[in-house]
C-alpha cells in the first residue's frame, strides 16, 4: 500500500490543574535526547490497573509532548527523516483529540483544561493552511503552514483530514456542556466541517474520491482511494457532510470496486470478507474504527465485527505458526502493522514480515481478541518493560530477533492504543461518534445497518 504511514498524534503542554503526574527531571533531561526514560514496573497489577496505568501513561504522549503553539500532535517522539518537534499531524491529532476525551471521563485532566486546549487547537487550524477546507498530512506547529509529506504531496490529505475529524465530531458530542469555552467550540468544529469540499475530491465528478490535491501538483499523485484498507471512514464523511457531500455511487462504484476489495477466503481457519490476503496490517481494523462502532455494524459487502476480529485472528494465527521461526513470537507476542523497525519505516503485515512487534497491533485489538491482547500486555510490561516501557507507554516496536528497541513514539500507533482499550472498557468513543446526527445521516445514506443507527 502506498501511505500506510499517516503519522502523528496531539496534545499540550503540561497545564497546573492536571492530574496526570509531571513528567521527572530526568524525563524531561532525556526527552531533549530522544531518549525514551525507562519507567520501574509494578508488580502484581490487576488487568484493569494494568489497563489504567497504560492508557494514562500513553496519553503523556499527547499531553506532555503536543505542540505548545498549535496543541496539535508531533508527528513522532524523535527527530527523523530530517525533521524534528516542529512538525504536526492532522490524523494523529484526531486520534489525540479521542485519547483526550478518554483523558477528561477517566478524571486525569479536567474538562475545562481539555475544551480550553481543544479550542486553542481549532483556533489554529482556522488560520493553518488548507486547501478546499482540507488540510495536509503535516503542519508546522508553529505557523501552520504546509511541511510536505514528499515532492509532490505538498497540498489537501484527505484520508489524514478524516481521521482528524473523526476526532473532532467526537468530541463536538462529548463537550456539549452550555458555556463559553464548549459552546465556541462546538461552533468551530462545525465551521471547519462545513468548509471540507469533499466533492472536489472526486476530481471533476468521477466516482471514487481521491486522497491528495496539490495548488502547485494539482492530481499529479493521482492516488484514488479503493479498498479495503483504512480509508473507509473517509467515505463515511464525504456521505455525511452538510455541504459538500458525495452520493452514495462514489461509495459503491469507487471504494467498493478494486481487487482487493472483497475476499471471502480462510486464512489460518478464519475467513475474511474484505481485504488482502492474511488481511494486511493491522491498522486497517484500528483507524476507522476509533469512531465506527463495529458491533453489528453491516452492508451489502461485510459484517465489519467479523472483518476486524478475524482479521486480528489471522495476525495473531500468522504469529504463532511463525514460518519464518522468528524468535520471540508466539502466544504471549504476537502483532504486524506499520510501524518503525530494525530497517526503517515499515508496513508489517503476515505477507511482509521482518519480525518486527508493534504494541499497537495486539493493544489496539482489545476489543476483538481481549483476551489474546491481554497475554501480549503482560508480555509486553512485565517481561520485556524494561525495554520497551517508558514515559510515553510502550516504544513503537521491537524485534527480539535482531535484538532491536525501538527508541521513538508515533501519534499514529500511541492514539489507538488508548481509544481502543477504552472503547473495550466502555465504549465511550464509539457511542458518541455514532451519536453524531452527521454520521447517522452519512450511514444510513450508504445502506449501513447497526444498532447505534436510529430509524
Amino acid at each position: 500500500m502506498a501511505k500506510n504511514r499517516l503519522l502523528t498524534m496531539l496534545f499540550l503542554a503540561l497545564m497546573a490543574c492536571s492530574t496526570v503526574i509531571p513528567l521527572s527531571a530526568e524525563a524531561q533531561k532525556n526527552k531533549t535526547k530522544n531518549i525514551p526514560v525507562q519507567l520501574k514496573i509494578q508488580k502484581n497489577l490487576s488487568d484493569d490497573q494494568l489497563l489504567d496505568l497504560v492508557q494514562k501513561q500513553t496519553f503523556r504522549y499527547f499531553w506532555d509532548f503536543g505542540h505548545p503553539v498549535s496543541g496539535m500532535a508531533r508527528e513522532r517522539s524523535n527527530a527523523a527523516f530530517g525533521y524534528g518537534d516542529e512538525v504536526v499531524t492532522t490524523g494523529g491529532t484526531g486520534f489525540g483529540i479521542m485519547a483526550t476525551i478518554v483523558a477528561t471521563e477517566r478524571n486525569w485532566i479536567s474538562r475545562d483544561s481539555a475544551s480550553a486546549n481543544l479550542l486553542k487547537m481549532v483556533k489554529f487550524l482556522a488560520k493553518a493552511d488548507a486547501y478546499h477546507g482540507v488540510f495536509p498530512h503535516w503542519l508546522n506547529g508553529a505557523t501552520g503552514k504546509t511541511i510536505p509529506f514528499g515532492r509532490k504531496d505538498d497540498g489537501a490529505d484527505l484520508v489524514e483530514t478524516s481521521f482528524l475529524f473523526q476526532g473532532l465530531l467526537t468530541a463536538k458530542q462529548y463537550f456539549n456542556a452550555n458555556n463559553q469555552v464548549e459552546n465556541e467550540l462546538r461552533n468551530r468544529i462545525t465551521w471547519l466541517w462545513d468548509e471540507i469540499e469533499w466533492d472536489w475530491f472526486t476530481k471533476g465528478g468521477e466516482e471514487v474520491l481521491y486522497w491528495h490535491w496539490s495548488p502547485n501538483n494539482g492530481w499529479a499523485m493521482n492516488f484514488p482511494l479503493r479498498g479495503y484498507n483504512e480509508c473507509l471512514i473517509t467515505y463515511v464523511l464525504a456521505a455525511s457532510a452538510t455541504r459538500y457531500s458525495v452520493p452514495a455511487a462514489v461509495y459503491h462504484r469507487g471504494w467498493a470496486q478494486s481487487n482487493f476489495f472483497l475476499n471471502g477466503k480462510e486464512f489460518y481457519g478464519h475467513k475474511l470478507p474484505l481485504g488482502f490476503d492474511n488481511g494486511g496490517p493491522l491498522f486497517f481494523s484500528h483507524y476507522s474504527f476509533l469512531g465506527l462502532d463495529p458491533r453489528g455494524l453491516k452492508d451489502r459487502y461485510a459484517d465489519y465485527w467479523e472483518q476486524n476480529k478475524n482479521h486480528t485472528l489471522v495476525n495473531r494465527a500468522y504469529c504463532l505458526a511463525n514460518p519464518k521461526n522468528y524468535k520471540g513470537y508466539g502466544t504471549n507476542c504476537w502483532g504486524l502493522t506499520a510501524s518503525d523497525s530494525w530497517q526503517g519505516y515499515a508496513a508489517h503485515s503476515p505477507n511482509e514480515d521482518q519480525g518486527v512487534v508493534t504494541p499497537t497491533a495486539a493493544l489496539s485489538s482489545f476489543p476483538y481478541t481481549p483476551e489474546y491482547s491481554m497475554q501480549a500486555l503482560r508480555y509486553f510490561y512485565e517481561d520485556l518493560g524494561h525495554k520497551i516501557w517508558s514515559e510515553y507507554g510502550f516504544v513503537d516496536a521491537f524485534s527480539e530477533h535482531h535484538n532491536w528497541y525501538a527508541k521513538s513514539h508515533l501519534a499514529i500507533d500511541q492514539g489507538p492504543i488508548i481509544v481502543m482499550i477504552e472503547n473495550h472498557r466502555s465504549g465511550l468513543l464509539w457511542k458518541l461518534f455514532m451519536s453524531s446526527p452527521e454520521i447517522q445521516k452519512g450511514l444510513h445514506k450508504l445502506g449501513f445497518n447497526s444498532p447505534a443507527l436510529t430509524p
